[in-house]
């Protein structure tokens, strides 16, 4: 299966953090455009409640996400039956959710959708190794379940994307 035949479930925290620090709009659009032809191809989506994150705070990313091509996919009776699965396969995997704070609410989300689709998770999440970690990240569940997972940076080398940079006059 080529690179472009797979499917990629976007976590939060990867259009977030790319766009408040790496791949700014105002120093890198094309960064954008290439999410928006992955999403128009249906390369790359969101669970809806990754969008409701997302779009909880009104600005300029929940601006372009609202007008944005990629999908964003409902939960259906396939997507709930992954995440009884999750929870079903270690009890450790309901530490994903900070139930306390309201954190993390849709990474189980991220993961049952992924496991839907045949889809390769992508978030900025790094894999909890402490032995008394009292909470695990999607990479341990991902691990757990056998689901791909890796970071945006993966993403993009695996899908060949690469970037011209030009000064601007």
């Amino acid at each position: 299966m080529s690179n472009l035949a797979k499917k990629y479930c976007l976590d939060a925290n990867v259009l977030i953090q790319a766009w408040n620090f790496y791949y700014s709009p105002k120093f890198c659009p094309s960064y954008w455009d290439v999410l928006n032809n992955l999403g128009s191809a249906g390369t790359i989506f969101i669970p809806n409640m990754v969008y409701e994150e997302i779009t909880r705070t009104d600005d300029d990313l929940c601006k372009w996400l609202k007008v944005s091509s990629i999908a964003i996919k409902d939960v259906d009776e396939k997507v709930v039956q992954c995440l009884q699965a999750i929870y079903a396969a270690n009890p450790i995997h309901i530490s994903l959710v900070d139930n306390v704070k309201g954190r993390s609410l849709a990474d189980p989300w991220v993961i049952a959708h992924a496991m839907c689709e045949n889809a390769i998770v992508v978030t900025k999440e790094e894999k909890v190794t402490a032995l008394n970690a009292s909470r695990i990240k999607i990479p341990n569940v991902c691990d757990n379940m056998g689901v791909e997972w890796m970071n945006d940076f993966g993403m993009i080398e695996k899908l060949s994307i690469s970037f011209i940079s030009k000064l601007q006059q």
